[in-house]
């Protein structure tokens, strides 16, 4: 092993610790190894940056577009919507047409974004017919990951292998090259729900018909954490915003105020703050010590079983999702100015099944965590409108708030038929194809600039863009040599299926630690090498990567798509594994059995 090897081994490893554990972000991550790869002299500046001039990575950000028109259009809601009409309250059905859904959107658009739309029609639905969430949730993210081996554009791993395939001197890839697989594992993944959902249960109980304010407050702890005192004639708070109350180093928080009966929500904005007034009923998160109590001229109350249900019509109460792209992820909601910033008050926090204790408002947020919060019922509605990446659950918005060009969806399927078209016919290459389609949804009002660029995902751009460079220095050292060396004294006398299934697990155990973007860009330059070792063609073998970077089903963390359902289905890291370790296995040998039939080797 040379010593520029050497430090390019430490490097990916140092990256690939970074990504498994989270910290710092995977776009940090990129950055730094962008910085530190030509500072080792190993690469030069323009073969560290090729990435940013690689057709691919604008073929990426231009789909993101793509999909930010199809929601603004309301194309995917109303998908939603017919859903739940031809569903009915038929469980196997509804499973059937709830994948297909997913799995078809998923095909020309972001996964990740697909399912984080059809949970709140999926928990809609589950109100409505008493089916448990947890019943509905894992489909769908099965789904979501098996449309990723779909079409070429279903997801960024399938563009870096054919990418992979060009800059080694191959053709590349067609648009719908690898359907007939996808098609057969999505089939077999329905029938694997159908039968998988019943190692879920229920969770102890069905979803009830209507979610109430008081199963939300029992679940996140609030009703044992909230205390009643009322106001004293002589209290210093009287006149004070909600805002301005300070009781020195004990800390309070005022979630809501009830005054003469009637119900104010606390909820500070930059034009109102609610002032607290002589007689009023403080709801406070934490019990006041004896002494505050007396130099604050407060009476303790006892526990009422009314508690948010009687200002129901002033009050409105919800969970609220941290989606894929959300600004809060990373955050706290003190950073956030969350109270001031969309009028809402949060009164919990759960994180991966379990309720945040001690100061909520100071731990930092993470994709796929929930709140419970409370306010006004129209702000829940202009939070689901905002492009900050909440999903507001069990209080699905109406089309025209969601939709803001819903109008124009015709104009929006029709700009995707034509890259769709152009893509499979191969008149123009497929990034000149996307953006052809960007430009149409432009013209056509599906998007405007502002839109566009939000839709994009940045993170991902700059995730690819820095681990394109470690590809290419591994090639340069010898590090793709010796790793397919390594595979020839294992596997190398066992014939090419066993070699092709080596690949396939090789990726799919990256993948339970990397992104499946970052594990493409690593594995695929391997996949070409053992092809070329073996004198064989190396499409099959890049086919395993392809199918194995989406195979992620065996944890929550393995995807972004897995993590989001966590919460609204409450699954544990047991759930997954039990249904998602015997999927695994059925992709890898359905792969390795028709994987060389359509790609001979």
């Amino acid at each position: 092993m040379t010593l520029d090897l050497a430090i390019v081994l430490v490097l990916l490893v140092a990256a690939i610790v970074m990504f498994a554990i989270g910290k710092p972000r995977m776009d940090v991550v990129a950055v730094v190894m962008i910085v530190a790869l030509p500072l080792t002299g190993i690469l030069s500046l323009s073969e560290t940056f090729a990435g940013f001039a690689d057709p691919n990575v604008v073929l990426i950000a231009a789909l993101f577009v793509v999909g930010e028109g199809l929601s603004r259009t309301g194309v995917t809601y109303r998908m939603g919507d017919w859903l739940a009409r031809t569903a009915g309250t038929n469980q196997a059905r509804l499973i059937v047409l709830l994948m297909l859904s997913v799995a078809l959107l998923g095909a020309i658009m972001s996964s990740t974004g697909v399912v984080a739309i059809f949970i709140p029609v999926a928990l809609s639905i589950a109100t409505r017919t008493g089916i448990s969430p947890r019943q509905l949730m894992m489909p769908i993210s099965l789904a979501g990951l098996i449309s990723g081996m779909l079409t070429l554009i279903a997801t960024t791993p399938n563009l870096i292998a054919d990418a992979e395939l060009t800059r080694s001197g191959f053709d590349g890839l067609g648009f719908f090259s690898f359907t007939p697989i996808g098609l057969v594992i999505l089939a077999l993944g329905i029938g694997y729900m159908l039968f998988a959902r019943r190692l879920l249960g229920d969770g102890g109980t069905k979803r009830p018909p209507r979610r109430t304010f008081d199963s939300l407050l029992v679940d996140y702890d609030v009703d044992v954490r909230t205390h009643r005192y009322r106001v004293g004639s002589r209290s210093p708070l009287s006149g004070e915003t909600t805002a301005d109350i300070d009781m020195g180093s004990w800390r309070a928080r005022v979630l809501m105020i009830a005054r003469n009966r009637l119900f104010r929500p606390t909820v500070r904005t930059s034009a109102d703050a609610t002032q607290v007034k002589r007689g009023d009923v403080l709801y406070i998160d934490a019990a006041i010590p004896d002494a505050q109590l007396e130099k604050f001229d407060l009476t303790r109350l006892e526990p009422t079983e009314e508690f948010f249900d009687s200002y129901s019509r002033q009050l409105g109460l919800a969970e609220i999702l941290i989606g894929p792209d959300s600004i809060a992820a990373g955050k706290t909601l003190r950073e956030m100015r969350f109270h001031a910033t969309y009028d809402l008050v949060v009164l919990g926090v759960r994180h991966s099944g379990h309720n945040v204790t001690g100061e909520y408002v100071t731990a930092p947020l993470a994709i796929g965590d929930t709140l419970l919060a409370s306010g006004a019922w129209d702000a829940f509605e202009k939070l689901s409108t905002r492009d900050h990446g909440f999903i507001v659950l069990d209080l699905p918005a109406e089309v025209s708030e969601v939709a803001p060009a819903a109008n124009q969806a015709p104009f929006a399927l029709a700009s995707v038929a034509v890259m769709v078209v152009l893509m499979v016919t191969g008149i123009v290459p497929n990034v000149i194809a996307a953006l052809i389609a960007c430009l149409l949804l432009g013209i056509f009002r599906c998007v405007d600039m502002a839109s566009a660029y939000r839709a994009i995902h940045w993170p991902t751009i700059l995730l690819i863009v820095g681990m394109l460079p470690f590809a290419t220095a591994l090639q340069q050292t010898g590090g793709i040599d010796l790793v397919v060396d390594g595979l020839f004294a294992v596997l190398g006398g066992a014939g090419p299926s066993v070699m092709l299934a080596g690949i396939f697990v090789i990726t799919a155990v990256i993948g339970l630690f990397v992104s499946n973007t970052a594990t493409a860009v690593l594995m695929a330059p391997i996949a070409i090498s053992t092809a070329a070792q073996l004198e064989m063609s190396p499409y099959p073998f890049v086919m395993m990567v392809i199918l194995a970077a989406s195979a992620a089903f065996m944890t929550p963390v393995s995807s972004p798509v897995n993590t989001l359902v966590v919460e609204p289905g409450r699954y544990s890291f047991g759930d997954f594994v039990k249904v998602g370790v015997p999927f695994t296995v059925v992709v890898l040998i359905v792969s390795v059995l028709l994987v060389p039939v359509l790609f001979p080797l």
